[in-house]
């Protein structure tokens, strides 16, 4: 159940900076170079994987958790029943976390990107 949640955590993520919509103060500005400016920004944005993200970190977090799911385990007897729920909860965990991160870096390279094109970009 939770590597279908993941997956579908992933398969959302994947495509967020395609459909992130920047507030730009559009007065005074062609809206046709605004589109293809943001089009190209958004290219760029693609290069930073949200789903990647989520992969790794929540490699690295059902490590952590695993670790320290042994650790308590074995304080009540039960190691390996402790490593696998704690490998699960960190990979969740994790999981959520890097995607999260991910795509609020996809949001920072777009806005970063117009704004060096000249607009004037009102959300951070």
């Amino acid at each position: 159940m939770r590597r279908v949640a993941s997956l579908a955590l992933i398969l959302i993520l994947a495509g967020c900076a395609q459909s992130y919509q920047p507030v730009v103060d559009t007065k005074g500005v062609d809206n046709a170079k605004y589109q293809q400016d943001l089009s190209e920004c958004r290219q760029y944005a693609e290069q930073v994987s949200p789903a990647g993200e989520a992969a790794t970190t929540g490699l690295l977090g059902a490590a952590g958790g695993a670790a320290l799911g042994a650790i308590v385990g074995a304080f009540s007897g039960g190691a390996g029943t402790g490593a696998a729920i704690g490998a699960a909860t960190g990979g969740a965990v994790g999981a959520g976390a890097g995607g999260v991160s991910g795509v609020s870096e996809q949001k920072r390279i777009i806005n970063n990107c117009l704004r060096g094109r000249g607009y004037n970009v009102l959300n951070s």
